[in-house]
């Protein structure tokens, strides 16, 4: 295919978009790849475009090869089966619904495990119509609070979701492993930097949960690794929890006046002071955060959290631990006069306190444990507060910060922490949506089996995204040709006749080996312009015709690399060809 920039849909742009954040975004926009058509919301441009169906092209051969069928289902879907699994309300302001004209509730779909529960209902029902998988390759909406980064987290975006069906689940953990495989093969010939990490499922239920993670520095996801090999998105690890300790010999505890300690740091200052002997640091200290809970049903809850002084509350791992309530921050403290803002302690707390609030501590905190946390009272705190002897919780959670050098749950070493983007995601399901949805076959003895599921997705904007963000460099954009929406950019300079001639030779000569081609035959623009371009639309070869050809040759240069190679003109066909086949 021969695309001419002299009639492609294209502008490049020589300034960054106002709204644009990440280098991705900034130069897809620049280059003419995507433009802007409402927050959160992109129109693909021809070269974009190509792009993007180079990912999924790539999706697809290995979706199918691992055995799965694809389908398509839908944007606009009906409230029932949400309805029915509890997720038209779980999702909260995140989904986006709508009635039709007689009142009927639909939503944009932001995800299809209930409709490929039903498909499956609809079609199968005994087990040997099982194992099956089934994808499809679609638009999906979220109503993001703050869509951001370009295609990374927008309203509207493409995703490929599959879903496995197996009879039991030593039918499901051979699904997951299938499909797991052609992740590892998609990620590798996108030419995918990524790790893949052990996970929560959140909202989507199921057990077995794993992420694959592109690292970068602009993720909005931490994850954390160990020399060991043990790797997990940081709202899926679990804290070393340490030994009880015996409460003989524990001294007691004692109120001591803190004037003017309302932080961590001020009382670690006081009780030095107080106690110099001691060691107290402010892991020493039991921090009480107060965060309110916001339900589905929209009821508002207070929750303390207790965790040690020397952390803070990490919002994701809070966020997915109460999932799907939502986490807002407390303010109403004259309706809750037993909470002493900056002085809070839990002698005041738990579901059967005299405040009924729930009292929720990190895994640190085991009985015999001492910690100095808050009297209730303005101005004073409590040191040797034995937990376990002086104040009991309602419950444990994994809400505090990972911090780098914490213990691997492994015991494989200290955890270093990095940021990254989610590219894939994969669950054992299990049977959540079956149930809810009473999708049950036949077994061998002719006995109703509730069909066991597995859930699986990739971002396929977010791919094109990723892939621009990693292989950028200061000039543009430098695709990998996997997905490059052109195998070489040939580039006429200058007014010579003869220069258009042989570019537009060479160019046909490559179209009929088979490759496409970018050809800027564009007769009034400067060279200067000609090779910014090139520069920014980031063919991984570019051909350069122009000055060189006076000497027979024409210069054939590398995207990534930057080496230049001045060919024949004789030659210089099959030496591209050499370079774009490898």
């Amino acid at each position: 295919m021969l695309l001419r920039m002299s009639t492609l849909f294209l502008r490049t742009l020589r300034d960054d978009p106002a709204d644009a954040e990440v280098a991705s975004h900034r130069l897809l926009a620049r280059g003419g790849y995507i433009r802007r058509a409402a927050p959160g919301g992109f129109t693909w441009l021809p070269l974009g475009y190509r792009v993007f169906r180079n990912v999924e092209r790539i999706i697809r051969e290995e979706m199918d090869a691992m055995g799965a069928q694809e389908v398509a289902f839908p944007a606009l879907l009906p409230r029932e089966p949400y309805e029915a699994t509890g997720r038209w309300t779980e999702y909260g302001p995140n989904l986006f619904r709508l009635q039709d004209r007689r009142g009927n509730d639909f939503l944009l779909g932001p995800t299809h495990e209930e409709m490929f529960t039903l498909l499956v209902k609809d079609l199968y029902g005994s087990y040997k119509d099982l194992p099956v998988s089934l994808y499809q390759i679609q638009t999906k909406y979220r109503d993001e609070a703050r869509p951001r980064a370009g295609l990374f987290r927008g309203r509207e975006f493409t995703m490929k979701d599959s879903y496995s069906f197996d009879i039991d689940d030593a039918g499901l953990d051979v699904s997951y492993a299938k499909h797991r495989d052609a992740y590892i093969r998609i990620f590798d010939r996108l030419g995918l930097e990524y790790v893949i990490v052990s996970a929560m499922s959140g909202a989507m239920g199921g057990s077995k949960s794993e992420e694959f993670l592109h690292p970068t520095a602009i993720g909005e996801d931490t994850f954390v690794r160990s020399p060991g090999g043990y790797a997990a998105n940081v709202e899926a690890v679990t804290t070393v929890v340490p030994d009880e300790i015996p409460f003989d010999g524990l001294p007691a505890a004692h109120v001591e006046d803190t004037p003017d300690t309302p932080t961590i740091e001020s009382l670690v200052a006081v009780a030095q002071k107080l106690f110099p002997d001691a060691g107290y640091t402010a892991a020493s200290t039991l921090k009480n955060v107060v965060v309110t809970l916001v339900h589905p049903d929209g009821s508002r809850e207070p929750v303390v959290i207790g965790l040690p002084g020397d952390r803070e509350v990490d919002a994701k791992r809070l966020e997915a631990q109460v999932a799907p309530a939502e986490v807002e921050p407390f303010t109403d403290f004259a309706g809750n006069p037993l909470l002493v803002k900056g002085y809070i302690g839990p002698q005041v707390l738990g579901a059967e306190s005299d405040s009924k609030i729930r009292y929720l501590v990190d895994p640190r905190v085991v009985s015999g444990t001492r910690w100095i946390t808050g009297a209730n009272e303005a101005g004073k705190h409590v040191f040797d507060l034995v937990a376990g002897r002086d104040f009991t919780w309602d419950g444990v959670i994994e809400a505090a910060e990972v911090l780098p050098g914490d213990p691997a749950p492994d015991g494989s070493g200290p955890l270093e922490l990095a940021r990254g983007v989610e590219m894939g995601h994969i669950f054992q399901l299990g049977r959540k949506y079956a149930e809810a949805l009473e999708l049950k076959v036949l077994d061998e003895s002719g006995k109703l089996v509730t069909v066991t599921m597995g859930s699986y997705g990739i971002g396929v904007s977010r791919a094109v995204a990723a892939i621009a963000e990693s292989t950028h460099d200061e000039l543009g954009l430098a695709w990998p040709r996997s997905v490059a929406p052109a195998d070489v950019h040939v580039v006429a300079t200058g007014k010579d006749a003869a220069v258009f001639e042989a570019a537009e030779a060479l160019a046909g000569e490559l179209v009929a080996a088979g490759l496409t081609v970018l050809y800027d035959d564009r007769p009034k623009v400067s060279p200067g312009v000609k090779f910014k371009d090139a520069e920014l639309l980031g063919m991984p070869t570019i051909v350069t015709v122009g000055r060189g050809l006076a000497e027979g040759v024409i210069e054939v240069r590398d995207r990534k690399t930057g080496e230049r190679e001045e060919v024949p003109v004789a030659e210089a066909g099959a030496r591209v060809l050499a370079a774009v086949r490898g």
